[in-house]
């Protein structure tokens, strides 16, 4: 039976302006860096996919080397795209980045123009995609002119291949010198993807007064902390838990008593306002509107159900702010 996606997928999902561009996206997004490489169960990346389409979720965000094996993420959601979703591509925003290592050689990474062209033209043969909606630079290159790196954005969205260009993990200075290398080109940067969460604010040292003036909008990666700022903790480490395992991203020693102190509390407050801490925690990097989008991993589609429930409550009041604040120590 073919996929039919959900007539009411519209509803109740919030869709954001992407700074001063023409461009919304969902107030969720779903990032595919793990969970839909080579190694990975297809048909659960699958039923992620379609369940995240079904409740609104528009922006599926990609990278060249996600995966792992890296494409692999491509690939994989190249199949379900093509499976499932080819008939509703004009309702899709696809992102894909460059910038981390992929093949060897002096331009298998980086920044340099040869790099920025050739993996594009991969991420779209895996994708089957004639093109991308958002291309970013996936990470500052301290040794490429920031000119060439740029040029090579503009380029690609003149060949039509990216409809809209972005950059990611670049401080407040670099972003600026890039938002003004693009304006000048005559293809603006619509978008930022940082890290941003409840334990992880340097954005707000600068980098969010850039883009709010510069008309740019964000989409925060990690905002539930790399699974921290969930219920997952509270009472220990389970056995099956990314802490538990030989995970690069969340290690024991991370989940310190002061840390997890912050997490407790934070959860008491989640549960007076009738959220799961995870949905707080989406919230909060929402609050505001400074913040377009946040983009949410999932393991299962329960996670990501649990996540879109977050849009439904994305005010706090003053007094909430403030205890969140204390717990902080902000």
């Amino acid at each position: 039976m073919s996929y039919l996606p959900s007539g009411d997928r519209y509803d109740t999902m919030k869709y954001n302006r992407l700074g001063a561009s023409g461009l919304k996206l969902s107030a969720v997004s779903l990032g595919l860096w793990h969970n839909f490489g080579g190694g990975d169960i297809y048909e659960n990346g699958r039923a992620m996919v379609r369940r995240a389409f079904d409740l609104g979720i528009t922006h599926f965000d990609l990278a060249n080397n996600y995966g792992p094996p890296p494409g692999s993420a491509e690939e994989t959601f190249g199949k379900i795209l093509h499976s499932d979703l080819q008939n509703y591509r004009d309702e899709l925003i696809i992102s894909t980045k460059a910038g981390y290592y992929m093949w060897p050689g002096p331009y298998g990474e980086w920044g340099s123009r040869k790099n920025m062209i050739a993996s594009l033209d991969q991420s779209l043969k895996r994708m089957k995609l004639d093109y991308v909606d958002i291309y970013y630079h996936h990470r500052p290159d301290p040794n490429t002119p920031l000119e060439e790196t740029m040029g090579a954005l503009d380029h690609l969205v003149r060949q039509g291949k990216a409809l809209y260009v972005g950059i990611s993990n670049y401080r407040a200075d670099r972003a600026e010198q890039a938002i003004a290398i693009l304006k000048s080109l005559g293809t603006p940067c619509v978008i930022h993807q940082p890290r941003y969460s409840m334990l992880d604010r340097w954005v707000e040292d600068g980098l969010l007064d850039l883009l709010e003036r510069e008309g740019v909008g964000s989409i925060a990666y990690s905002p539930l902390y790399k699974g921290i700022l969930t219920d997952r903790y509270l009472n220990g480490i389970p056995a099956d838990s990314r802490a538990a395992g030989s995970s690069v991203f969340l290690k024991p020693e991370e989940l310190t008593d002061e840390v997890m102190g912050q997490v407790r509390k934070l959860n008491d407050i989640a549960r007076e306002r009738g959220q799961k801490l995870s949905q707080m925690a989406i919230s909060w990097v929402l609050r505001g509107g400074r913040v377009t989008s946040a983009l949410i991993g999932a393991s299962k589609v329960s996670q990501i159900e649990d996540a879109v429930g977050a849009v439904s409550k994305l005010e706090f009041s003053s007094e909430e702010l403030e205890r969140i604040e204390a717990v902080l120590g902000k």
